[in-house]
């Protein structure tokens, strides 16, 4: 079941994301970020996934949330890294841990849906209700 909903915006993609705690809600982001770039439909179970832990400082929550999600941007546009799982370990007001579960990026394989370009502070919120956590974040397509 998906954790987020497209938004609409112009130019660029604007989706929300939700989670019972801060920890799910960045786990759901970096999620659908994958989602949104990836067919990963019937795809639920890797075969010996390589793991990765990062950890990920900024000045604030949504700086730290951005910087998240530009790191696990990188791991996919610059290593050809495919994250499957993400089990954020620690966070903090201005830091992440997490332990990330995936593996080589394969074309054949994997059918790229949509080219992320980049992560944007545009309209980036984070906040939470009575039940759950939201954010709100813009991608550079």
């Amino acid at each position: 079941m998906k954790k987020y909903k497209l938004l609409d915006h112009t130019a660029d993609i604007r989706i929300e994301v939700s989670g019972k705690t801060r920890k799910d809600l960045f786990g759901n982001t970096v999620m659908a970020m994958f989602d949104l770039m990836i067919d990963m439909s019937g795809e639920d179970k890797i075969k010996g996934p390589d793991e990765k832990t990062l950890k990920v400082t900024g000045a604030d929550l949504e700086d730290t949330l951005i910087n998240f999600l530009r790191e696990a941007l990188y791991l996919f546009n610059g290593q050809r890294w495919l994250i499957r799982h993400c089990e954020p370990l620690e966070l903090t007001g201005k830091s992440i841990i997490v332990r990330l579960k995936g593996e080589q990026y394969n074309r054949q394989k994997n059918i790229l849906k949509t080219e992320i370009k980049a992560v944007t502070y545009h309209g980036l919120s984070i906040n939470k209700s009575s039940k759950s956590w939201r954010a709100k974040v813009v991608f550079d397509v």
